[in-house]
């Protein structure tokens, strides 16, 4: 964490009324971890969510043991990766991504789930509201359905002539699908002829590369789940090689290569999704934690891949970039 950042958290800690900082009960809590995607080769839950944690008070391996699973991008696994991490008697399941929330909240009502990147809760049935959960989960989303309409603004903007753009989401997963409405919808209003790519498993993604080199979109947007992110190199690879600009929805795909990205900081939500966790440990009730909604968008452009690609961004655009990739 950069040394600001670093202090401005010390600062926020130390001011929470009760704040885990001041306690010395001796507890070492337990917490399941589960997600989605890939193990990291450290094992370990995400740095900036054990950062968080450690700034309110709770490190690991000193009053916080950590119980985690990832399921690989293999969203079958993630029923009973989420049963395992019950059935260790963890106090709270962290889950990140709707498949891992979705799972977590099957296997066990009496556990508080603090969840991130949850997309739409309440569209799926997790929460009765943001304001009021009125279940056990609730945490931060990533607004992601929301945000779809706007990204694809962003992508017509940097690419006006766009008249026909390609979709890539997993199908198989009803948050992302939730999402591709929104973008369908926005589509329309646009004036724009989507092109549905829905993949269920990393086979699929060949059969969507074959599609679009039958049909060439003007444009490729890329809807971003645990099976996506997994294979996002090939998408990269394929778009930039058939010079097709595409839109992310995480800067680090950007970074990476792509044209665009428009969305939540990553490491923002695992930060507050850390106070979540706080203020059960402290006893508050998840059904009555307002689920949050990110406070940070960034929007990331690369210009680097803008002049592979023999694109001109719009100075306006470019202005209002957060990032610009050079």
């Amino acid at each position: 964490m950069k040394r600001r950042a670093f202090v401005a958290w010390n600062a926020l800690a130390l001011a929470l009324p009760g704040s885990a900082l001041a306690q010395g009960d001796g507890r070492v809590h337990r917490i399941g971890f589960l997600g989605g995607g890939v193990r990291p080769t450290d094992g370990k839950p995400p740095a900036s969510l054990l950062e968080a944690l450690a700034q309110l008070g709770y490190v690991e391996g000193r009053n916080v043991v950590f119980v985690s699973r990832w399921a690989e991008a293999q969203r079958e696994r993630l029923p009973s990766l989420a049963r395992e991490i019950v059935d260790e008697r963890v106090e709270l399941v962290f889950a990140a991504g709707t498949p891992a929330v979705e799972a977590a909240a099957a296997v066990t009502t009496r556990l508080p789930i603090v969840a991130t990147f949850s997309g739409d809760p309440v569209g799926i049935g997790l929460a009765t509201s943001l304001a009021r959960p009125g279940r056990n989960v609730t945490g931060v989303t990533d607004q992601a359905v929301e945000l779809s309409a706007k990204r694809l603004e962003i992508l017509k903007e940097a690419v006006p002539k766009a008249a026909r753009i390609a979709v890539l989401w997993n199908a198989q997963d009803r948050a992302m699908t939730l999402r591709y409405r929104e973008i369908e919808q926005a589509a329309a209003r646009l004036g724009v002829v989507v092109q549905a790519l829905g993949v269920r498993e990393p086979d699929d993604f060949a059969q969507a590369f074959a599609a679009m080199d039958r049909e060439r979109p003007d444009a490729m947007f890329l809807v971003t789940d645990a099976l996506t992110r997994l294979n996002r190199h090939r998408v990269l690879e394929y778009a930039n090689a058939r010079r097709i600009p595409a839109m992310f929805e995480f800067a680090s795909f950007a970074r990476e290569g792509g044209l665009l990205s428009y969305g939540a900081d990553q490491d923002d939500l695992y930060r507050r999704a850390a106070f979540y966790v706080d203020r059960v440990f402290r006893g508050a009730n998840p059904a009555d934690l307002a689920i949050e909604q990110p406070t940070r968008l960034v929007l990331v452009v690369n210009l680097r891949a803008a002049a592979m690609l023999g694109i001109t961004i719009p100075p306006s655009l470019a202005a209002r970039a957060d990032e610009l990739v050079q």
